[in-house]
C-alpha cells in the first residue's frame, strides 16, 4: 500500500511539472533579451555603440519571430534606436507588462484549444510575444503569430506625450487597455495563421480576411470583441455600410482599415465591424455552423468571383455586389487624353520630350504611380522629370527621357492616382510608336 503511495505520489508529481512547464508553443524570450539589450543602449551616448548592442544583445540572440516581425515590418536598427532614445517615459512604464508575458501561456493555451474546437482541421502556429518599434500590435507571417508586445500589452496608464503626431492614435488604443485583451488578439491573430491569405488585393478581400479573425475569435473564446470598431458599427450599421459599399472594390485600403480616427465616423478600422458583420450574417444564415466556419477559415479571398458568392451568401448588404463594383467603376476618375498627340498614335515625333496627362476630374497631388505596359521593360516611355500639376489638378506635365525613332512605347498610368475623395484611377495605358527618321 505505502509503494502504490508513493508511485502516485510521483505519478502526481510528474504530471503538475509538465503542466508548469512552459508551453512550446508560445515563445517569450525576445522580451528578456530586449531588456538587457535597452539597459546597455541607454547606459551610453555612442550611438555606434548603440547599434552594435541593439544587433549582438537582440537581433543576433532573436526567435524567428523577432526575424519575421522585422521582416514584416521592415523595422531596422535604426528604427529600435531612434524609438529607445526618443520615448524613454514610454518604454520604462511598458517594461512590468512585458515581463508578465510568460505567465499568459496556460491562457493561451485553452484559447488555443476551443479554437481548434470549432476548427478541427486547424493547422500548428507559433505564438512569439516580441518587441518591435511601434509599428504593429500584432501580425502574422505563415503559421507565427507575432506579437508587438511594447503595443499589445500596453494600458491605459501607459504614455504618449513624447509621440510625434504620427503616433497619436495609440493614446485612444493605450485607453481600450490592450494588454486586458491579449488573448483575444492571440486568437484574431492565430486565425489568420490558417487562412489561405492575409493580404487582399482590394478593400472588400481584406475586409473579410479581417472579419473572419474577429469573428471566429469571438467564436471560439465566447466572448464579445473587445475592439470599439464592433460595438461602434453595430449602433451605425446602416451609415457605416451606404459610405463602404461606395469604396469596397477599391485597390485602395486606407479610408476603412489601418487608418486613423480622422474620418467622419472619427472611429478607425471601421472594415473590421464590416467583415466581422458579413461573417455573423453568413453564420447565422448557415444551417451547418461547423461547416460554415471551415468554409470562412478556407475562402480564397482574393478570387474574386469566390469571394463575392460567399458575401452574397452571406446576405448583408441590400444589393448585388455587381451593382456595387459598377457604381465603383462609374465613380472612378479617368484620364481621357494625353498631349501633345494622341494615344495610339503610330507616327509620334520623336524630338518631343514632353507628355501631359489630362484627368477627368481634379486629383490627390500627392498621390500618383505608373507601371510597365504589356511589352514590359523594353518598351518603357521613361520619366525623367515630373514638371507639375496645373492649377486646378486636373492635368499632370511630365518631362521624359530621349525618344528613338521608330519604336514602340508604353507606360501604365497606375490607380495609384486618386482624386480628392481617395477613389483610385481606372488604369491607362499610353502607347504609342515614333515614326522613322
Amino acid at each position: 500500500m505505502k509503494k502504490l503511495l508513493a508511485l502516485l505520489t510521483i505519478v502526481a508529481i510528474l504530471v503538475g511539472c509538465e503542466t508548469d512547464k512552459p508551453s512550446s508553443n508560445i515563445v517569450t524570450n525576445d522580451i528578456a533579451n530586449f531588456w538587457t539589450a535597452f539597459d546597455k543602449i541607454t547606459a551610453t551616448q555612442d550611438s555606434i555603440l548603440q547599434h552594435k548592442l541593439i544587433d549582438s544583445l537582440f537581433f543576433q540572440k532573436g526567435t524567428d519571430g523577432l526575424k519575421a516581425i522585422r521582416q514584416a515590418r521592415n523595422y531596422t536598427s535604426q528604427d529600435y534606436i531612434g524609438a529607445i532614445n526618443s520615448y524613454p517615459k514610454f518604454w520604462n512604464s511598458i517594461r512590468e507588462n512585458t515581463l508578465k508575458a510568460e505567465q499568459l501561456s496556460p491562457e493561451l493555451e485553452r484559447g488555443i484549444r476551443k479554437f481548434k474546437e470549432i476548427y478541427p482541421d486547424s493547422k500548428p502556429a507559433k505564438i512569439y510575444f516580441t518587441l518591435g518599434a511601434l509599428r504593429t500590435n500584432g501580425t502574422t507571417m505563415d503559421s507565427l503569430v507575432l506579437i508587438g508586445s511594447e503595443l499589445a500589452l500596453a494600458d491605459k496608464n501607459t504614455p504618449t506625450s513624447e509621440f510625434p503626431e504620427n503616433l497619436s492614435h495609440l493614446r485612444s488604443y493605450f485607453d481600450s487597455e490592450p494588454s486586458k485583451n491579449i488573448i483575444f488578439l492571440n486568437i484574431h491573430e492565430y486565425v489568420h495563421t490558417q487562412q489561405k491569405s492575409t493580404i487582399g488585393n482590394s478593400l472588400l478581400a481584406q475586409t473579410v480576411i479581417e472579419g473572419v479573425a474577429e469573428y471566429l475569435a469571438e467564436k471560439a473564446l465566447d466572448i464579445n470583441s473587445p475592439n470599439p470598431q464592433i460595438e461602434f458599427g453595430r449602433k451605425n450599421d446602416a451609415k457605416v455600410k451606404s459610405k463602404y459599399t461606395l469604396e469596397m472594390f477599391s485597390p485602395y485600403l486606407y479610408n476603412w482599415i489601418w487608418n486613423s480616427t480622422d474620418n467622419e465616423f472619427e472611429m478607425r478600422d471601421l472594415a473590421y465591424y464590416v467583415g466581422y458583420a458579413i461573417c455573423d450574417s453568413y453564420y447565422n444564415n448557415a444551417s451547418d455552423k461547423t461547416k460554415a466556419i471551415k468554409e470562412m477559415i478556407e475562402l480564397d479571398y482574393n478570387n474574386e468571383t469566390d469571394l463575392i458568392a460567399f458575401v452574397e451568401k452571406a446576405g448583408y448588404f441590400d444589393e448585388t455586389l455587381n451593382t456595387y463594383k459598377e457604381t465603383f467603376e462609374n465613380s472612378r476618375p479617368r484620364v481621357v487624353a494625353i498631349e501633345p498627340f494622341e494615344n495610339n498614335n503610330q507616327s509620334v515625333d520623336s524630338k518631343i520630350n514632353k507628355i501631359t496627362i489630362l484627368f477627368s476630374e481634379p486629383m490627390n497631388q500627392r498621390f500618383r504611380n505608373f507601371n510597365y505596359g504589356p511589352l514590359g521593360e523594353d518598351a518603357l516611355m521613361r520619366i525623367k522629370n515630373v514638371v507639375g500639376w496645373s492649377e486646378d489638378g486636373k492635368s499632370l506635365t511630365l518631362e521624359i527621357e530621349d525618344l528613338s525613332p521608330n519604336n514602340q512605347y508604353q507606360i501604365t498610368i497606375g490607380s495609384g492616382f486618386r482624386n480628392l475623395k481617395s477613389i483610385p484611377l481606372k488604369e491607362y495605358l499610353i502607347d504609342f510608336k515614333t515614326k522613322g527618321e
